[in-house]
Order: structure tokens, then C-alpha cells, then sequence
């Protein structure tokens, strides 16, 4: 299922539209061929009088529920799984039927980490964890190119940043104190 191109603004420019890395996939997938395979079996195996049948029929029923539960249902998820990043902000959408979007303005992200097992080394894919203020976090899980996806999320945030410069706050300086009035460890010395 395609993103749908309506749910972006005006002037928003969809810069990278993803899914989940297809290592995702993996192991539904095997547990969809794993399921057919045993239903096979069982098919060719068992005699053809009415206990062979019934014994089938049960094999085929279990087999049927973990193909669909633990097969085809993730792969259906991962399938109606995006993440989308735009020129003004990032997208999450999931869902098969009833579907969760989720929205984080660039403007509001404070702090973003990737995380890398070894097995996402070797596909070179990762979480990508988005943190923003108010206390929100975003995960996007298996994530191809994590480390790219970074950066362009940092590069995004910048050019945000400078597009809307009167967004950001104005950090007050601290004022400077006298020598004398300065305590503890990091108390300057006067010069002579």
C-alpha cells in the first residue's frame, strides 16, 4: 500500500519515504513456507482412510493459524508500515484496518540515537529513536540505511532551523559576576 500523498501540506516536500528493512520480513515469510511445507507433509504422509484424514485436518488447522498469526499478519503490518520524512516534519503511519498516524515537526526534535545489534550491522539497518520536546519519543524500528537516515534527518532539522529561525527560542546569557561574588571550584583567580 502506497503513502498516500494527501496528508502532506502545501508547501511540505516528501524528502525519503520508507518501510521497515525487509529483515523484518524474514522470519514470517519462513514461518508462512514452514507452515506449508509441514501441511505438505502431513498431506503426502498420512494414509488416505478416515483417521489419515482427520490426523491431517488437525495438522492443516494448527498449520493455518501459525501461518496466519505468526506469518501473514506480521507481513500484512510490515507491508502497511511507513515512515516518511518531509521537508517540515516526520511521519508514522501503521495499520491494516484501523490506521495510527503519527506527526513530529522538525522544529520540536530535540535529540535522535540510532541503535545497531550486530545482525543490523551486517544488513545495515537500526532503530532510530527520536526524541522531542515534551517529553515524546518516536522509535522507528528496522530501519534500512539507519546511519544515512541519520544524517538526513540532522541535515533536515538545520535547514528547518534556518527556514524558521523565529521559532527558536533566544537563550539569555547569564550575566557575568564579578570576580568576588564567584564560589566553588571553578572560581577565577584575579589577575595581577
Amino acid at each position: 500500500m502506497a503513502f498516500p500523498q494527501e496528508v502532506l501540506a502545501d508547501e511540505e516536500e516528501l524528502v525519503l519515504h520508507l518501510r521497515p528493512h525487509w529483515k523484518s520480513a524474514l522470519r514470517p515469510g519462513l514461518i508462512v513456507l514452514l507452515a506449508v511445507v509441514v501441511s505438505t507433509v502431513a498431506w503426502v504422509m498420512l494414509p488416505t482412510n478416515d483417521g489419515g484424514r482427520i490426523g491431517f485436518a488437525v495438522v492443516a488447522l494448527i498449520m493455518l493459524y501459525q501461518g496466519v498469526r505468526y506469518g501473514v499478519a506480521p507481513l500484512v503490518k510490515w507491508r502497511c508500515t511507513h515512515y516518511v520524512l518531509t521537508s517540515e516534519r516526520i511521519l508514522l503511519q501503521d495499520g491494516v484496518i484501523a490506521r495510527e498516524r503519527r506527526d513530529l515537526p522538525l522544529n520540536r526534535v530535540n535529540d535522535h540515537v540510532v541503535n545497531q545489534s550486530v545482525l543490523d550491522r551486517v544488513f545495515g539497518s537500526g532503530t532510530l529513536k527520536v526524541d522531542s520536546i515534551g517529553e515524546q519519543a518516536v522509535l522507528l524500528a528496522a530501519v534500512p540505511r539507519a546511519q544515512s537516515v541519520q544524517t538526513l534527518l540532522y541535515e533536515l532539522i538545520e535547514q528547518d532551523r534556518l527556514r524558521h529561525p523565529e521559532d527558536e527560542e533566544e537563550e539569555e546569557e547569564e550575566p557575568e559576576l564579578p570576580v568576588q561574588q564567584r564560589r566553588g571550584l571553578f572560581r577565577r583567580q584575579a589577575k595581577n
